[in-house]
This record gives C-alpha cells, structure tokens and sequence, in this order.
C-alpha cells in the first residue's frame, strides 16, 4: 500500500486530492497548518498531521511523524489578487515564501528519503496562469513560474535515482479561496486609477467561460503521481486544457 503527503490539505485542491487518494486504497497524510480545520476523518489510512511550509523544524517534525511516503504533492499556496504597484514587497515576500520556498524546502527535505528508499513522486502544483500570466496577479504567476522552472530542471537532476518530478497546473476554480487566502483585501489591491482596467477582469472571473473543478485537480494529481513516462507537465480543468492546447 503507498502513502501520499499532500500539504495544504484543510480545503480546496488539497482536501479533494486526500479524499481522491484514500478512495483509491492509499495512505494518506494530510497536512496543514491548523489540523482544527481539518474536515477529513481520520482512520488508518487517513492521518492528519500539523505542518508549516514556510517553516524548516514544522517540515522536519512532519516528515518524522509521516514515516515513508512514495509520493509528496506540494499543494499548499496562497493567492493574490490586484495591482501590483499597489501589493506590499512584504506580503510579496509572504507568497514566495508559501508558493515557491515552500515547495523547494519540501522538496529538499524529502529528497534524501527517497534517494534511500530508491524511489519516489514530487507532484507540485502550480497554476494555469504558468501557461498564459494574466493581469492583476503579477505576484502570484512569478512566485508559481519560478517553481515551473524548478521542476523542470529537478526532474532531470533526479532520473538516474529513480524519482520523478512532475506539475499539474490548475485552471480557475470558483469554489477555490484565491484571493481569499491572503492578508490583504482586494479593494486595497486595486488603486482608483486601475478601477477601470480591473472591473472587467473581475467581472469575467465572476462570469468565466470554462471552469476547473476540484475533482480535476485531484484526478490530474493522481495521473501524474502514477505516470511512469517522461511527461512533466498535467493540466488540470477544461479551462487549462484549453489553454495548454493553445500555447
């Protein structure tokens, strides 16, 4: 039986992809930062344990409680929204140090158990706007482009030990809280000189075309957590399909 850690695990993609996993006879660590939040019951297969991203001793003391794991999905991330003239360089700093730092001190504390163990999956998940950036969320896309890169290049540095790395890349999902999981109001995001230019682009993600669901995400995780080929890239929802397609 294998066992998947999936950090940010309280709602949204996270909480999907735990249920998804477990459903499929896995081990399941679900991880976040306050297990109060929790929604998943736990059970044998189901362990809900306490982890900070931003936070090297949280990391090491979730990884100890974890025991082995085959794969790690790197899910926890917080979003942005609004001008990025007017986003402070310490709330920035705040969504690097979830979306990228987070993922890389992760990954680098789990590396060494899976050289050991010859084996192992980094599923990291980013976003659809890695494909095509858009507006209002300059923070946010550099924060998840960087961890393009990362991936791409760490999936080369870990071939010849038997690891493989890999990306979904998540459409917009309404039911989703980006935006939301942030510090800072949109309102205070968005000065009056770029009143105009956002109204439009809130009203389209209020009224969006094409949509990504929860349950895609966690398919496309399970498809890249499972994939023995060299594909590096899963989008995930019928609007980052589209958009993969296109670019």
């Amino acid at each position: 039986m294998k066992t998947v850690m999936i950090t940010g695990s309280s709602s949204g993609y996270g909480l999907e992809t735990a249920r998804f996993f477990h459903s499929r006879g896995w081990k399941v660590v679900a991880t976040m930062r306050n297990p109060n939040k929790a929604i998943l019951p736990c059970s044998e297969r189901l362990r809900i344990i306490p982890l900070d991203v931003t936070d090297e001793r949280s990391i090491a003391a979730a990884l100890h409680e974890s025991g082995p794991i085959d794969v790690l999905v790197n899910n926890a991330g917080i979003g942005v929204v609004g001008a990025f003239e007017a986003t402070p360089m310490s709330h920035i700093r705040k969504v690097f140090d979830t979306n990228t730092f987070g993922v890389m001190a992760m990954t680098q504390a789990v590396l060494p158990l899976f050289r050991a163990q010859n084996s192992g999956v980094v599923v990291n998940v980013t976003s659809s706007v890695t494909l095509t950036p858009m507006p209002l969320a300059a923070a946010y896309t550099a924060s998840k482009m960087a961890i393009e890169g990362f991936t791409g290049s760490l999936a080369h540095e870990l071939a010849e030990f038997n690891i493989r790395a890999k990306l979904v890349q998540p459409g917009y999902a309404p039911t989703t809280r980006f935006g939301q999981n942030s510090e800072l109001n949109i309102d205070d995001l968005v000065p009056a000189a770029y009143k105009a230019f956002a109204q439009p682009i809130f009203a389209a993600f209020a009224n969006p075309a094409l949509t990504t669901r929860e349950s895609d995400v966690a398919e496309a995780v399970w498809a890249a957590a499972n994939d023995l080929s060299g594909r590096l890239r899963f989008p995930a929802g019928a609007d980052a399909v589209a958009l993969a397609r296109a670019s």
